[in-house]
Order: C-alpha cells, then sequence, then structure tokens
C-alpha cells in the first residue's frame, strides 16, 4: 500500500516513514507538513491511504481530510493524533476519515490499523469509539419510507455498518466482488452519500 504520512512535527514524519518501510507491503510515497500540502501531493502520488494529523498550521487534519475525500474517493485517510478531543473526533468522521488512532499506540498497533483500514475496512480507538456512539445517539433517524432500498441492499448495507470489507461481504453472501461494488455504488447513490464511512454510520443511526 502506498502511504502519505503528514504530520507538521519532523521527528515524528521520519519515525513513521522508517516504521512503515520496513514493512513489506507498505510504501511511503511522500509526506506533507500540514492539510493543503497533503491535497497538493494526493494529485500527483495518489496514495492509498494518508495518514493524518489533526491539529497543524496553515491547514489543519479535519480540513485537509474533507479537501482529499471529495476529491479523491478511493483514498483513504487515517487521523493519527495524540488529541481525543470529541469535537476533533465529530468533525474527522463527518469529513469521512476511515480511521481515528492516537499515537500512544504500539508500531505494531498503528500498523494494523493501517492494514485493516487498506483491506475496506473502519478503524476508531476503542477510546474514541464512545464520542462516536454519542454522535450517532444524538443525531436524528432519517425518514426512510421514500427509498427504494432492496433486501439485498439491506444486507449489504447491515454488513458495511459491521465495518466488513468489499471481500469479506462477497464471500459470506457468495457473490462476486464486483458486485458487492457495485451495490455500494448503488447505496451510495441513493442515500446521497459520500463514502464508505458514511454509509457505515448511516446503518448505525437509522437501522
Amino acid at each position: 500500500m502506498k502511504v502519505l504520512i503528514v504530520d507538521d512535527d519532523a521527528l515524528i514524519r521520519d519515525s513513521l516513514k522508517i516504521l512503515l518501510e520496513i514493512e513489506d507491503d507498505f510504501e511511503v510515497v511522500g509526506t506533507a507538513c500540514n492539510g493543503q500540502e497533503a491535497f497538493q501531493m494526493c494529485k500527483d502520488s495518489k496514495p492509498d491511504i494518508v495518514l493524518m494529523d489533526i491539529r497543524m498550521p496553515v491547514m489543519d487534519g479535519v480540513l485537509g481530510t474533507k479537501l482529499i475525500k471529495d476529491h479523491f474517493k478511493d483514498i483513504k485517510v487515517v487521523i493519527l493524533t495524540t488529541f481525543k478531543d470529541d469535537e476533533y473526533i465529530k468533525e474527522a468522521v463527518k469529513s469521512g476519515a476511515e480511521g481515528y488512532i492516537l499515537k500512544n499506540q504500539s508500531s505494531d498497533s498503528i500498523i494494523e490499523s493501517l492494514r485493516t483500514v487498506g483491506k475496506g475496512n473502519i478503524v476508531f480507538e476503542k477510546e474514541v469509539a464512545g464520542t462516536i456512539s454519542t454522535m450517532l445517539r444524538d443525531a436524528k433517524k432519517i425518514d426512510l419510507s421514500h427509498l427504494d432500498i432492496t433486501s439485498r441492499e439491506l444486507e449489504i448495507l447491515k454488513l458495511v455498518g459491521e465495518g466488513l470489507s468489499n471481500k469479506e461481504i462477497a464471500d459470506q453472501l457468495f457473490l462476486g466482488e464486483g458486485t458487492i461494488r457495485n451495490y455500494v455504488t448503488g447505496l451510495l447513490e441513493k442515500l446521497n452519500l459520500r463514502d464508505r464511512t458514511q454509509l457505515a454510520i448511516f446503518y448505525v443511526k437509522n437501522f
């Protein structure tokens, strides 16, 4: 997987670069020191995953995530920060981040989180999961009566909400991975959602 590292601390950028390049399945395609620089670099380097800090000068990680997700729907963003701030967590999720992990995790945990996101799943640390649950609980449910969602689409929506990747859903339902991808794309269009993270949140909030 190609990874872009974004952090305003040069020591952290270099440490993460060394950590990831030891692993055979990661390639660090660049480093950036703020969200704006990360967005610009995504145009050229086309990373699979952006590992994004939150608090940075010029442009923070929340706005950087939103820009990247708005323009590059296939690029996944994982927030890596020292800050367990409820507002940051909420805004990062709303912006489309596929993960929110803390820098006090072990290097092995960070690597496994990136691998999990790379497979199409969503990763949020236990320490921040409560904030997300509260956000979903407090949100108003949407009237779904006008939506033409088939039983098969609902089944796939449920599995996406449980964090399964397209391949895992395909294996479970004995369908092709391409078929599942088409169903997910159709659900995003029907529900007017931007990405898989929003789809999972939609399911948790409304079912």
